[in-house]
């Protein structure tokens, strides 16, 4: 959830809409619920935006910046789950060109791509990030084909720092890719997938079959079971979106894979990363809480290992005890035009390796609500001791104020009741 900004420092991802007054109110119930002073973040949920308030000037201030456009396509290379495929760069473009450019080198645009590959014979997995270059330009360094082999299932996700991300084809790409970018127009915003599900089949076989050990979620410093994607104390309103990939960006807006190699060529480049729920995990809180996230070699980096999305999902999906979060019918990325789809939010759920909706994991909105201010809030209040004064993804703003802030904010953004309850143990 913490691409680099401009200035060097982090920002949360892009929150969905919210109501400042109502959101307000939600930190107020999690003072008490938590223990902490909301004073530290002004009392407003860091992502929840709004403009600082500022005194009237004498004279007309001068016009702020256009906003970036917040919805970009991104064009998919032909063939894309072949090791040609993976390393031909993804091209960046503007959705609407009337509305103004997009640029991968801008924070506020950036677009992320990530592969995870199994072997099914081996059960071994690895880790490939494919790269995102503007429109027209070439890759500040040559991209890194990776060496797949015979049998070899990809699966490849979409993050975006943006609002809105449409996938487009080029030589049948979409369909040869079994690519899913929404439901029936109705885009999943932020993200997307192709032939994710085919890898996790591919996966949960090689595991259940014994040649593939999914490592435990391990236990922190706080005694307790490490977090995953899939822990009420992490998730946020919209669960498992978005990826870990990073990039390196140089001064004229090229950019490279953000490789060892790549490192040391590209002196004074600066990193583009992707603001995910998974990067908040294995970059943030495994970190304070003495966690270590479960990673596979890096193809296009050699002697290095990678997190990946599809990495913490097989996880997840492994060890994650009761309560678990799964995506709910009021995750704000499966609506259709505001109402609740069950077939997007299944279509979503496949992407991400979780059930489809049905008994036992039939989607509630209230009880995804419950567990969220109960457990979650819990395990957040009880991991206090580690979370305070360790490194956010927000400039100015502790672990533990950011991860209760971004709590107050989802509970507003999924509907929840205002009034924080009593959590139940977590």
């Amino acid at each position: 959830m913490t691409p680099i900004s401009r200035h060097g420092g982090r920002r949360p991802k892009r929150p969905r809409a919210a109501a400042l007054a109502a959101a307000t109110g939600v930190v107020a119930g999690l003072v008490a619920l938590l223990g902490t002073a909301v004073a530290a973040t002004g009392g407003t949920p860091a992502a929840v935006r709004r403009p600082p308030v500022q005194a009237l000037p004498t004279a007309a201030p001068t016009p702020p910046p256009a906003q970036p456009d917040q919805d970009c396509t991104l064009t998919v290379p032909a063939d894309p789950l072949t090791a040609k495929g993976l390393a031909t760069p993804y091209r960046l473009s503007a959705t609407d060109p009337t509305q103004g450019p997009c640029h991968e080198a801008d924070l506020d645009q950036s677009a992320f791509v990530q592969a995870t590959v199994v072997d099914p014979a081996t059960g071994a997995l690895s880790v490939y990030d494919p790269l995102v270059v503007d429109a027209g330009s070439r890759p500040a360094a040559p991209t890194v084909v990776p060496a797949l082999r015979r049998g070899d299932v990809v699966g490849i996700w979409f993050g975006f720092n943006g609002d809105n991300l449409t996938l487009r084809g080029q030589g049948g790409s979409l369909g040869s890719g079994h690519c899913v970018n929404g439901f029936d127009g109705s885009l999943f915003t932020q993200f997307a997938y192709c032939d994710a599900p085919a890898f996790f089949r591919a996966a949960n076989a090689a595991e259940r079959s014994g040649r593939l050990r999914v490592p435990p979620l391990g236990v922190g410093r706080d005694g307790r079971t490490c977090m995953s994607t899939r822990d009420f104390g992490l998730v946020d309103q919209d669960q498992s979106d978005n990826v870990t990939t990073d990039y390196l960006a140089t001064a004229d807006g090229r950019t490279a894979q953000a490789t060892a190699a790549d490192t040391a060529a590209l002196p004074g480049a600066v990193q583009l990363a992707n603001g995910s729920d998974n990067l908040l995990l294995d970059g943030f809180v495994d970190p304070a809480l003495g966690c270590a996230p479960f990673t596979a070699p890096d193809l296009a980096d050699p002697g290095h290992r990678a997190t990946s999305l599809g990495l913490d999902e097989l996880q997840a999906a492994a060890h994650q005890a009761a309560p678990v979060a799964l995506v709910p019918l009021n995750d704000p990325m499966t609506l259709v035009d505001g109402a609740r789809s069950r077939t997007k939010t299944d279509l979503y759920r496949a992407g991400v390796d979780q059930p489809r909706l049905g008994r036992g994991a039939d989607g509630s909105p209230s009880a995804y609500c419950t567990d969220l201010s109960g457990p979650g809030a819990a395990r957040i209040g009880a991991d206090r001791p580690f979370l305070v004064g360790a490194v956010s993804p927000q400039d100015g703003q502790d672990l533990f104020d950011f991860l209760t802030a971004r709590l107050a904010a989802s509970l507003v953004n999924l509907g929840c009741p205002q009034a924080a309850p009593t959590p139940s143990s977590p």
